[in-house]
Order: C-alpha cells, then sequence, then structure tokens
C-alpha cells in the first residue's frame, strides 16, 4: 500500500495533584494485525489496564545512551517523570548528527557529492523496517484512519467513526480517504486500541526506537469529538508505547505542547513547516533541542521564505532539513532534502 504525502494539520485555516486526566480526557498507518509475541502483549495489556483503571506515571527520558539526565532535553519544564525514562527501557533521539524524514519511502544513506552519508535519525511509515544502526521513529496515524483502509472501517468498525448530524461518517476535507475517529467515550477508545494498539506496539517488535503519533489535534479541528476523550485517547498510546519500550513524540499541534509533554506524556516532538507558521519557540521550549523539525519549499515559498533563513532562526531545531513534500525516496523525480 502507497504511503500518503505528509499533511500538515493547523487549527486555524491554511491557504494552500491530580489525575486530572483520568477516564476520558483532552497521525498514520495501521501496520500489523497479528498478536503481539508475549513479553510485548504482557506490556501492553499492563499500560492498558492502567490506562482504564486511572492515570498511569508518564516516564519521561535521559540521554540517549547515558543514566545521565540530557542538559539539552529541557528537563525542567517537561514535568512527566523524566528522570525515569532510562529504567522504563527507552531513550530519547540524539540532538546532532543526519535526520532524515522518510514517510514516502525507505533508503538507507543520503546521496552527496563526495560519498554517502549514513543517516542517524530516521522516521519511517510503520509498514517499513527500522533503519539498521540509525535512531528510528515508527509512523502511526493513531486519530485517523489510513488510506485505502476505509472499506475495513467502514465494514467492521463503523461505530469507532466520527458521525455529523445526518450520521453519515466524516472524513478530513483535506484528505477525504481519511475517516476521523470517535475517542470520545471509554467504549469507543478501547474499540480503537484493540485495532491500533498492535501497530504501537507492533512498532517495537520490529526495532524501532520511537513512535510518532499523528492527527493529536483532530478534537481541534471537529467540534463533534470530546476534548477529554481524545487527550485520554493520546495518553493510552503513550502509556501503550512507554509500556513497549518506545519513546513517543508529538506530531504538530504548537498549541498544546505543554499540555502533550506535561499532562499525557510525551517525549520529544517531530514538527512539519514551524518556521513557516513561527511556532518552532512553543516546541523548544518544551521540549528542548529534543525536536526534528521538517520544512518544505513550497511553503517556504509561499511565506517568502529560504530555507538558509531557517537555518539561521535562534528557535529552530538543532536537527532541521528540508524535504520535498511528498517525502520521495533518494533518486526519485522530485526528491529534495537540505540540512541546516
Amino acid at each position: 500500500m502507497g504511503v500518503r504525502p505528509v499533511r500538515i494539520r493547523r487549527s486555524t485555516p491554511d491557504d494552500g495533584g491530580g489525575c486530572r486526566l483520568c477516564g476520558g480526557q483532552r497521525r498514520r498507518r495501521r501496520a500489523c494485525n497479528e498478536l503481539v509475541p508475549h513479553g510485548r502483549a504482557l506490556a501492553a495489556a499492563a499500560a492498558l489496564f492502567l490506562v482504564a483503571a486511572g492515570c498511569a506515571g508518564a516516564p519521561g527520558a535521559r540521554a540517549p545512551g547515558t543514566d545521565e539526565p540530557d542538559p539539552g532535553a529541557s528537563q525542567p519544564a517537561v514535568t512527566g517523570g523524566s528522570d525515569t525514562a532510562g529504567l522504563a527501557g527507552y531513550e530519547l533521539p540524539p540532538t546532532s548528527g543526519t535526520f532524515d524524514y522518510q514517510l514516502g519511502g525507505a533508503y538507507d544513506e543520503l546521496a552527496s557529492s563526495n560519498r554517502p552519508v549514513a543517516v542517524d535519525v530516521v522516521v519511517r511509515d510503520s509498514t517499513a523496517a527500522p533503519l539498521a544502526g540509525a535512531y528510528s521513529v515508527c509512523y502511526v496515524n493513531g486519530f485517523q484512519t489510513q488510506p485505502g483502509e476505509a472499506e475495513r472501517w467502514l465494514g467492521e468498525h463503523e461505530d469507532l467513526l466520527l458521525h455529523d448530524a445526518s450520521g453519515t461518517p466524516v472524513s478530513d476535507p483535506a484528505w477525504p480517504d481519511e475517516y476521523v475517529l470517535d475517542p470520545s467515550t471509554e467504549d469507543q477508545r478501547a474499540g480503537i486500541l484493540r485495532i491500533l494498539g498492535p501497530v504501537v506496539t507492533g512498532c517495537a517488535d520490529a526495532g524501532f526506537d520511537a513512535v510518532e503519533i499523528d492527527n493529536l489535534d483532530t478534537w481541534t479541528r471537529f467540534d463533534q469529538i470530546d476534548e477529554e476523550g481524545a487527550l485520554a485517547l493520546a495518553r493510552a498510546y503513550v502509556d501503550l508505547a512507554h509500556g513497549a519500550g518506545l519513546a513517543v513524540a508529538q506530531k504538530n499541534a504548537a498549541e498544546v505542547a505543554r499540555l502533550a509533554a506535561d499532562d499525557l506524556g510525551f517525549d520529544f516532538a517531530v514538527t512539519e513547516e514551524c518556521a513557516v507558521w513561527s511556532e518552532c519557540a512553543a516546541y523548544t521550549a518544551v521540549y528542548g533541542n529534543h525536536v526534528l523539525q521538517v520544512e518544505y519549499p513550497d511553503a517556504l515559498a509561499g511565506a517568502g521564505m529560504t530555507f538558509q533563513g531557517v537555518c539561521a532562526l535562534d528557535d529552530r531545531a538543532p536537527l532541521t532539513i528540508l524535504r520535498d513534500r511528498r517525502l520521495v525516496a533518494a533518486g526519485e523525480r522530485g526528491y529534495v532534502y537540505e540540512a541546516c
């Protein structure tokens, strides 16, 4: 099944303590339908039990390969138990090296004028394999259906989809082949997790280091979605991923970065076009250097910006790249890659 080009989510129109999240609070591809191996299944079941029974503590992060807190992770700003991530068995991505965003096609090295360049941090679709020797992030669409899966969801799980006033399932206007999931009730969240939970744990089984959960912001774009239910599903994904040994990336939605880190337990961020939207600081203020930033030529041109200008910004992430909008594989027509 082909991978769709990246989509940009905004809560505004686009031109081109407590256990306060307990029991029902505040994006890309299903990869695995098989049962998770026994060890992963136990971890997943434990995480889901904690979500259903009450708020579980969200472990945080340590510097990759060390037992010490990462000074670049803005530790005081992230309050989700960041000093326990090493014990929990997951690490944050490196904040230096070569980063690539490969949702449209996987490849092992970057071409250069002199010699191939190894990739240190990569994001790939959950249907792809992780890159050996690199910190690999697995893309999962946690709040909408995947292109090509409409028949399955409509035929078997229509009760888990958002419906409009007439009872018709709601699709994303920008991506009409993707239906919006409705996590508003406990039963609906449990149903969604039965389907997408194995995708998350499947990322761990495949050897990924982290998972990127896309479409976190559907509750800001569709008024019918209960905010607390959406946040409860997000927290469930985080707990499930942590239980499987994965760090968890917030995808876009700068307006909820503080909540995503402090209350939901997200560990780092993957952001698209934050320079264009002047929102990079919203991520770095929360996640420190643990932000993976992707910009696109068409958006920069529309904003009268250049990638050189992005690289000169004080608030841009250490790992900032320019990619073509379709994120095609190296060597394919239209491929673009630059790094700051």
